[in-house]
This record gives C-alpha cells, sequence and structure tokens, in this order.
C-alpha cells in the first residue's frame, strides 16, 4: 500500500515517517510545491496525506496572505491533483480552530457552526469548504482532520513553553483560572491516521481528533514538577492583573499576551466521540501517559537548564 506525503519534515510529518517503510512512500520535496501543475501523484499510490500547514503564530508576525496561500490554496491544489489520480484515499490536516477560537462552557463536536475569528482558522475553514464542495467518485474517501492542541516528541509549541517555565523555578502565576482543556498526543493523531487509510468502512467527512481525557493547565503544572521531582508552584494571583499584563504583552509583543493567555486558561473541550465509534478501537495511549511522554522529551532536551 503506497502512500504520497506532503509535509513530510515537519513536526507531524516527521514523526509520521518513523514508522512507515520508506519504499512505500512518495515524498514531495518542497521544491516541487512551486511546480505542482506540473506534478503527478504516483500511478500506484493508495493514499495521499497532506501534513502542510502554516502553524498558528501567537506572535503575530506572519503575513496574513501566507495563511491562505498555504492553508487553503496549496490544500485545495493538493486535493484537485488527489481527484485526478488512481489514490483512494485523501487524507488532510485542519484544525479545531476551524470550528471555534474560544468554546463557551460547550463541547466542541462536528456538528458546531463554524466561526473562526483569526485568519489561520479562517484559512483552515475555506479549505475545508472547497473539499466538501466537490463531489467524491465512487471508490473514493476524503478525510478532514481536526485535531486540538498536538503534542509529541520534538514538539515546539506551547507546551514547550509551559515546560521552560517551569523548570526555571518560576511560580505558575496563572493559578487563579480554572479551565478544562483537551489535547491530542501524536501517537494517538497517528493511530487514527493509520486505521483511515486501512479501514474502507469508514465514511468520508470532518472528524475531531483528541485524547480522550481533558486536563487543566494546573494540573499540567502539577504534571511536570512530578516529573522533575520537584514541588509545584502554583501563585493565585487575581485574574484582573493577569488580563491586564497580557495587554501589555499585546503592545510590546512580549511573551504572554493576551491570545496565549487564551491558550493557557480557557477551556476548550472537544468530543472525540464521532472518530472513536468509526474506528471502534481504543485509542492507544492516555492523555496522562502521552503528556508524560511529551515532558519527558522535554526534559532531555532541556537537561542542562
Amino acid at each position: 500500500m503506497k502512500l504520497t506525503i506532503f509535509g513530510h519534515t515537519g513536526f507531524i510529518g516527521s514523526y509520521f515517517l518513523r514508522f512507515q517503510k520508506s519504499e512505500n512512500i512518495q515524498l514531495v520535496d518542497k521544491n516541487l510545491l512551486n511546480t505542482l501543475n506540473k506534478f503527478h501523484i504516483n500511478a500506484d499510490s493508495y493514499a495521499i496525506i497532506n501534513f502542510i500547514g502554516k502553524a498558528h503564530d501567537h506572535k503575530n508576525t506572519n503575513l496574513v496572505n501566507e495563511y491562505y496561500e498555504v492553508n487553503t490554496k496549496l490544500s485545495n491544489k493538493l486535493f484537485d491533483l488527489f481527484l485526478e489520480s488512481n489514490a483512494n484515499v485523501f487524507i488532510t490536516l485542519s484544525s479545531v480552530k476551524a470550528a471555534a477560537d474560544v468554546l463557551f462552557d460547550t463541547i466542541l463536536t462536528e456538528d458546531h457552526t463554524p466561526n473562526p475569528n483569526t485568519h489561520y482558522g479562517k484559512s483552515k475553514l475555506l479549505a475545508e469548504e472547497y473539499i466538501l464542495s466537490k463531489k467524491i467518485p465512487t471508490g473514493k474517501r476524503v478525510y478532514i482532520l481536526r485535531p486540538c492542541m498536538i503534542h509529541g516528541p520534538g514538539n515546539k509549541g506551547n507546551l514547550n513553553l509551559l515546560y521552560k517555565i517551569v523548570i526555571k523555578g518560576f511560580p505558575w502565576p496563572l493559578g487563579a483560572f480554572e479551565n478544562k482543556r483537551s489535547f491530542c498526543s501524536i501517537d494517538n493523531l497517528y493511530f487514527v491516521i493509520n486505521e483511515l487509510i486501512k479501514n474502507d468502512q469508514i465514511n468520508s467527512g470532518i472528524y475531531n481528533i483528541s485524547d480522550d481525557e481533558v486536563i487543566s493547565t494546573n494540573e499540567l503544572i502539577k504534571l511536570i514538577s512530578e516529573i522533575r521531582c520537584k514541588p509545584a508552584l502554583i501563585l493565585n494571583i487575581p485574574k484582573n492583573i493577569i488580563i491586564f499584563l497580557s495587554k501589555i504583552g499585546d503592545i510590546f509583543s512580549l511573551s504572554l499576551n493576551t491570545e496565549r493567555l487564551g491558550k493557557l486558561t480557557e477551556s476548550y473541550v472537544v468530543s472525540n466521540q464521532k472518530i472513536k465509534n468509526a474506528i471502534n478501537k481504543p485509542f492507544p495511549i492516555s492523555t496522562k501517559d502521552g503528556l508524560i511522554k511529551t515532558f519527558q522529551s522535554f526534559k532531555n532536551e532541556f537537561s542542562n537548564i
């Protein structure tokens, strides 16, 4: 079963390749992306996987059009290539942010009416809408995956920043914020992608991807401290003071700004029930075990701190 993979050098793509036989994979080099009009999928390719994406930039340094060029236009072109090819399966990574940037006392399901506020979310949603507007030929399957915050060894996102703050001995100042968040272990994402490739009984469509359990930021701090064999230092500074400081961070482009504060303290619970029902198998790793695996990799990376 041969695969064609776009975006194999990124965090998710490179992780995926660790467990795949290279002789069964067509890798698309970055240089080919500029000449996609002349590019052809291998005739014997069974599945096309799109890992390419312009990540959400919390420092707001990206140009707006970059999101739409990569997350929308390039994604659309790759889907067109799939429709023209002999491949049976198309899998593309969208994001829960294509549905909602903020959730207010609700659990995100695939039935949620999309209303993204950021260009990142809007660009992802436009790509979804393009795919859904096309008629899928008989014998082909199309999966749009909406993972929440993905983590794993080698990840450089917000969990990485959180870990560095804790191990440097700084007290966690956001203890007053009580939240519940969904995360997505890269092991569970890898498991889902493989099941979608192999199981032709799973219907095409949009699927949220998240771990089974939710966890609070304060619990994350305690978990990091536990791994480091040190007590958790959590302060309950009044929320209004923290919010004021985050707004200063917006002005001076500091690490703590309102968007990052939201990432770290807001509740964002994602339902994975649809994909669990479709696969009908348990996920291979729990939320806690997946996070421990991620934090252990950080421990090795920052062993000199």
